[in-house]
């Protein structure tokens, strides 16, 4: 199973094909959109690893965004004692939900792909409920 450690936020994810992650928010993305991760530390497999120096150039990741979010409130209290004096503020911090989709290697070659992800439609929803009223009587 082939992974790569890319770079986003400020932060080092180890992501393989399929995965689904929440990343830092990603600036002027919208849902249903492709990303490409440029910033690949290193890919490998069990077998052999490539390391880069910085980074390993020409490699990258593809990734679908899901959803842009909020986590749930932190409340941040500070009190100090006999002054009377108390604070209290609330933060949710924004996220990304992406699912990776491929790996390259730095030759352009596909290391890993994720399965199609497969949506019923309607139509087949409704062929489900005729057949089984059917079958009832």
């Amino acid at each position: 199973m082939s992974y790569a450690i890319i770079k986003t936020g400020g932060k080092q994810y180890k992501v393989k094909a399929g995965e689904i992650l929440k990343i830092e928010k990603l600036p002027d993305s919208k849902p249903e959109s492709k990303i490409e991760f440029n910033e690949i530390l290193a890919y490998g497999d069990d077998k052999s690893i490539e390391i880069g120096a910085p980074h390993v150039e020409g490699a990258k990741v593809e990734a679908d965004l899901l959803k842009n979010g909020k986590d749930r409130t932190i409340l941040i209290f500070k009190k100090r004692r006999r002054h009377n004096s108390r604070r209290k503020n609330g933060h949710r911090q924004e996220h990304t939900m992406i699912r990776i989709n491929k790996i390259f290697s730095k030759d352009g070659k596909v290391l890993s792909e994720a399965e199609k992800m497969v949506t019923p439609t309607k139509k087949v929803e409704a062929e489900v409920k005729t057949k089984t009223v059917v079958a009832s009587k």
